[in-house]
C-alpha cells in the first residue's frame, strides 16, 4: 500500500516495507496487480477517452449548436420535414468529421507510440528496459545523467547526482541529491533526497524507490495548468484569428438578412432559419476535421521518409522555417568518432596519455557520450584495463568547468591517489602549473604556454577535435572536490576526428535552395568548428564565440546572429538566447540537438528536432525526432510540412471564398426577390454535398514553388483572397439570378433549383482553379480528389431528377435549355476565376 505520511520524511527501508518492495525490485506478477491498481504512469492517458473527446468537440461546435437551435425551432412549429433535415445534415456533418478526426488521432497516436520513453527498471532481480508508461509504486530504477525522471520518488543511493527541477520549481541550476530524511514540511524544492517526474537529470547516477506514479506525481498535479500555459504556435495562432474574422461576417450578414426579410415582412421564423443556415453556409464547419485529417497525412508521410512527428502543430512551423541551427556532430559530420592519437605536450604519440584517458574514461559514471566510448574503444584494442585499480571519486563534467575528473588508488600501500582529469583543452590548462616531460614535471611558462595553444590551434584548424589530460598525485583521502582540480601538470593531448559527411555540403545547399539558412551553433573549439564551416561552403570568418557572445547585449547580439554562420565554443544558455534573438529578428527557428546542453534551445525553437538515439531530455523537448541524423532526412520533412501547409491553406481560402461569393449574393437576393433564393435545408444541402471533396485535400498535390519556399500564415492574405475570388463569384451569381429572372421567367421552385445546382458546381469546381497558381490544366490534382469532385458534380447534375430528394428538398426537373445554360454559366465563371487567379499569384 501507498505511504500514509510524507514519504520524503520517511527511511527508504520504512517505504519499501510499506511498499512491498525489495532491493532485487518487485516481480512481474506485483507490477501487473500495481499497474491495474494505480493506473499507468502518465499524466494523460492519450487513448482512454479519445472517442468520447473528439464526439463531444463535434457535438460542442458553434456550428453545430446553431443548426440544433433551428432544428428545435422547426419542431416547435410542428414542421417535421424541416427538423428531420436538419438534424440529418447534422449528424451526417458530425459523422465526417468525427470519422476523419479519429482516424487521423489514431494514426497519430501509433507513431507516438513508437517513440514512448523507456526506464531501466529492477523487475525480477534483473535491470530491464521498459515503457516508463508501465511503472508502478515500489520500483525500483536506475537513473543516469540524460535521463528524464519517469516517476517521483526516492534516493536509495546517489553518485555525484545533479538534477534540474527548472520545470517543477522554476529553479535553473542543478541540484545535488543524495539519500537521506528531510522534515516532513520542507517544500519541494528543498527535498534533496527525491527526485520528481519530468525533471532531467544533469549528472551521476541514482538507485530511486518509485513511490508515486501518473496523477499522484507533483508534476500530474500541476498538468493542467502547465497545459494552459502551452505557447500557441503561429498556425494555431493564425486559425484563431481566421475565426475572429468570420465570426464579424457572419455577426453582419446574419443581422442585414433578418432586417431586410422584416422589412419585406416576410414569415420570421422562415427569416430566422434563412439567416442561420446563410451563417453555417458561410462557415467552413469541416476545418477542424481537414486541419486535422491534413496534419496526420502529412505526419504519416513524413514517418515514411524517417521523421517521426511528436506534436502535429509542429508540422506547419516546419513548412514555415526559414533558419535552422545545428550542432554539426552526427548531423553535419559523420558522428563515428574514434581516437586518432593521444600526444605528449610536445606532439609526440604517448601511450602513458592514452593510460590515463582510458582511466578516465572507463571509470566515468556520468554523461554517456561517444568520446568516453572512443577512447574506452581505444584503450580495449591495446589490452587495457582497470584491473587493481580501485575507483575513489568523481567530479562530474558539467558545461561550466567543461571537465571530468577521476581520483583512483594505483597502490594502496604508497598511501597516494592519481587525480585524472579530461576536457576542453583551455579548461584543462587553466587549472595546469606545470606540463609532464622526459625529464620530469617543469613549470607552465609562457613560452610553453604559448607552444601548448599553437599545437592545439593548428591540429583544431586540421579538423581534431583536441582534448587535454592532466594529472596530480596526492595523499590519500576520501571525498575530493572542485578545489582539488588546482596545481595539476598537463599530461598531453587527445586528437579524435569526426570527418565530414560526403553529402554535406550538398545537403546544406540544398537546404540554402528550400530557404532555409543553416547556421552552426557548437561548444567545440573555434578552430575545428571553422574548419567545418569552411568544408560546408559557410561563411566562417563572421564566427562569433561564447566568450564574446558574453559581452553583446541584446540589441548587439540580435543584428549579429542574422549574420552569423557559426556560433562556436558556447554553452546551453547561449544557444536558448541566440535561438530567442532569431525568433526577435522574425524568423520561424529550427533547433536540431541530441544532448542534456539542447534541452533549452530545443524547448524555445519554433520546431524542436532531435534523433531517436538522443538523450531523454532532448527527445522530450522535441516536436520532431529524425530516425536517421541525417540533414537529408529533416529536408524531406520540410518539404511534407510546406505541402501540408499548403494543403490546409487551400481548404480555407477556397471554401471561404466560395461560400462568401454565395451568401453574399443570396443575402442582397432576398431584398430583390419575391421569395428566398434557396430554403434554409437546401443552403444546408449544398453546404453538406460540397465539403465532401474537402477531405481528399489532404491527398491533394501541390506545385513544387509552393514546397522551395518557406511561407507563413497570413490573416490578410485569407481575407483578400477571399475578398476578391468571393466578389467574382457573387458577380456571375447576380448573373445567374438576373438570367433565371428575365430570360427564364423561372418561378421559387425553379429558381431554386436551378440556383442550387450551378452554385454547389461552382463550388466544386473552383477547387480544381483555385488549389494551384499555376493554369488550372498544368497543375494536375491528386486522383482522390479528382474523382470526389467529379461525383459530387454529377450527383449535384442528377438531384433535382431523383423524386424522392426532389420532393424532400422542395425541387423540379430543370428544362434542357435552362440545364445547359447553368453549365455554360459555371464554364464561364472557372474561365473568368482563372483569368484573375492569374493576376492575384502575380501580385502575391
Amino acid at each position: 500500500m501507498a505511504p500514509d505520511h510524507p514519504y520524503w520524511s520517511s527511511s527508504v527501508a520504512s517505504l519499501m516495507r510499506q511498499l512491498d518492495s525489495r532491493m532485487e525490485g518487485l516481480s512481474s506478477g506485483q507490477a501487473r496487480i500495481l499497474l491495474q491498481r494505480h493506473g499507468p504512469n502518465a499524466v494523460e492517458t492519450e487513448d482512454e477517452y479519445l472517442a468520447l473527446t473528439l464526439l463531444l468537440r463535434q457535438v460542442s461546435s458553434p456550428l453545430v449548436l446553431i443548426l440544433v437551435f433551428g432544428a428545435i425551432v422547426s419542431l416547435a412549429l410542428q414542421d417535421w420535414t424541416n427538423a428531420a433535415i436538419i438534424l440529418a445534415i447534422v449528424v451526417g456533418s458530425m459523422a465526417l468529421g468525427f470519422s476523419q478526426e479519429y482516424r487521423a488521432s489514431r494514426a497519430v497516436a501509433r507513431l507516438r507510440r513508437s517513440l514512448a520513453l523507456t526506464a531501466r527498471v529492477l523487475r525480477d532481480g534483473k535491470l530491464q528496459a521498459i515503457p516508463a508508461s508501465k511503472l508502478v509504486p515500489g520500483d525500483i530504477i536506475r537513473l543516469s545523467a540524460g535521463n528524464l525522471v519517469p516517476a517521483d520518488g526516492m534516493l536509495i543511493e546517489a553518485t555525484d547526482f545533479l538534477v534540474t527541477e527548472a520545470s517543477l520549481t522554476g529553479e535553473p541550476f542543478p541540484v545535488q541529491k543524495e539519500p537521506g530524511e528531510v522534515p516532513p514540511d520542507t517544500p519541494v524544492s528543498g527535498r534533496t533526497n527525491c527526485v520528481y517526474s519530468g525533471t532531467s537529470v544533469r549528472s551521476g547516477t541514482a538507485t530511486v524507490l518509485i513511490v508515486e506514479t501518473g496523477r499522484s506525481t507533483a508534476l500530474g498535479a500541476i498538468a493542467t495548468s502547465l497545459k494552459a500555459n502551452t505557447p500557441e504556435t503561429d498556425f494555431v495562432r493564425g486559425i484563431r484569428q481566421f475565426g475572429f474574422l468570420l465570426v464579424r461576417v457572419m455577426l453582419i450578414t446574419v443581422i442585414f438578412v433578418l432586417a431586410v426579410n422584416q422589412l419585406m415582412h416576410r414569415p420570421p421564423i422562415e427569416s430566422l432559419l434563412f439567416a442561420v443556415a446563410l451563417a453555417v453556409g458561410l462557415s467552413p464547419e469541416l476545418l477542424p476535421a481537414i486541419v486535422s485529417v491534413t496534419l496526420s497525412h502529412g505526419a504519416r508521410a513524413m514517418a515514411r521518409r524517417g521523421v517521426i512527428v511528436r506534436r502535429q502543430e509542429a508540422i506547419e512551423n516546419l513548412g514555415s522555417m526559414d533558419v535552422l541551427c545545428t550542432d554539426k556532430t552526427g548531423t553535419l559530420t559523420a558522428g563515428v568518432i574514434e581516437l586518432n592519437d593521444a600526444t605528449d605536450p610536445a606532439g609526440v604519440s604517448d601511450r602513458h596519455v592514452r593510460w590515463l584517458a582510458y582511466l578516465n574514461a572507463a571509470f566515468e559514471t556520468g554523461i554517456e557520450n561517444p568520446l568516453d566510448e572512443a577512447l574506452v574503444a581505444a584503450g580495449d584494442k591495446e589490452k587495457m584495463n582497470t584491473d587493481g585499480l580501485r575507483k575513489i571519486d568523481e567530479i562530474p563534467y558539467d558545461f561550466i568547468r567543461r571537465r571530468l575528473t577521476i581520483v583512483v588508488e594505483e597502490t594502496p600501500t604508497q598511501g597516494k591517489h592519481l587525480i585524472i582529469t579530461k576536457g576542453a583543452f583551455t579548461n584543462v590548462l587553466d587549472i595546469c602549473s606545470s606540463v609532464v616531460s622526459p625529464h620530469g614535471d617543469v613549470p607552465l611558462d609562457d613560452e610553453r604556454r604559448a607552444a601548448l595553444h599553437d599545437y592545439y590551434e593548428g591540429k583544431g584548424r586540421e579538423g581534431f577535435r583536441v582534448l587535454a589530460v592532466a594529472t596530480r598525485q596526492v595523499a590519500a583521502r576520501e571525498d575530493y572536490g572542485h578545489d582539488d582540480e588546482s596545481a595539476m601538470s598537463f599530461a598531453g593531448f587527445l586528437l579524435f576526428f569526426d570527418p565530414l559527411k560526403p553529402r554535406a555540403a550538398k545537403t546544406v545547399h540544398d537546404m540554402a535552395a528550400l530557404g532555409i539558412r543553416v547556421k552552426i551553433i557548437t561548444g567545440d573549439n573555434r578552430y575545428v568548428a571553422a574548419h567545418v564551416a569552411e568544408g560546408l561552403k559557410l561563411d566562417f570568418e563572421s564566427m562569433l564565440t561564447g566568450g564574446e557572445m558574453a559581452r553583446l547585449n541584446d540589441e548587439s547580439l540580435l543584428y549579429r546572429a542574422e549574420r552569423t554562420d557559426l556560433f562556436a565554443e558556447v554553452d546551453p544558455q547561449q544557444k536558448e538566447r541566440v535561438v530567442r534573438m532569431l525568433q526577435r529578428a522574425g524568423h520561424v527557428v529550427g533547433y536540431i540537438g541530441d544532448g542534456i546542453n539542447d534541452g533549452p534551445p530545443l524547448h524555445v525553437a519554433d520546431v524542436g528536432i532531435s534523433v531517436d538515439k538522443a538523450v531523454d531530455v532532448a527527445r522530450e523537448a522535441a516536436d520532431i525526432i529524425l530516425l536517421r541524423p541525417d540533414l537529408d532526412v529533416l529536408s524531406n520533412g520540410v518539404k511534407e510540412g510546406r505541402r501540408t501547409f499548403a494543403n490546409t491553406l487551400k481548404y480555407i481560402r477556397i471554401t471561404t471564398s466560395a461560400n462568401f461569393g454565395n451568401m453574399m449574393s443570396m443575402a442582397f437576393a432576398t431584398s430583390a426577390l419575391d421569395f428566398l433564393p434557396l430554403s434554409a435545408k437546401q443552403i444546408l444541402l449544398n453546404n453538406f454535398l460540397s465539403d465532401f471533396p474537402s477531405i481528399a485535400i489532404s491527398t491533394d498535390k501541390v506545385d513544387h514553388e509552393q514546397i522551395m519556399h518557406a511561407r507563413r500564415w497570413n490573416v490578410n492574405d485569407v481575407r483578400r483572397f477571399m475578398l476578391i475570388f468571393g466578389l467574382v463569384s457573387s458577380a456571375f451569381d447576380l448573373l445567374t439570378f438576373g438570367i433565371l429572372i428575365k430570360v427564364f421567367h423561372a418561378d421559387e421552385r425553379t429558381f431554386q433549383t436551378a440556383w442550387f445546382v450551378v452554385s454547389l458546381m461552382t463550388e466544386l469546381m473552383v477547387v480544381l482553379v483555385l488549389r494551384t497558381g499555376k493554369p488550372a490544366w498544368r497543375s494536375r490534382p491528386s486522383r482522390m480528389l479528382l474523382t470526389a469532385t467529379v461525383l459530387v458534380v454529377a450527383l449535384a447534375l442528377w438531384i433535382p431528377y431523383l423524386p424522392f430528394v426532389a420532393r424532400v428538398f422542395g425541387f423540379v426537373p430543370l428544362p434542357w435549355q435552362l440545364a445547359v445554360t447553368g453549365i455554360l454559366i459555371v464554364l464561364s465563371y472557372i474561365a473568368c476565376t482563372e483569368a484573375v487567379k492569374r493576376r492575384f499569384f502575380k501580385m502575391d
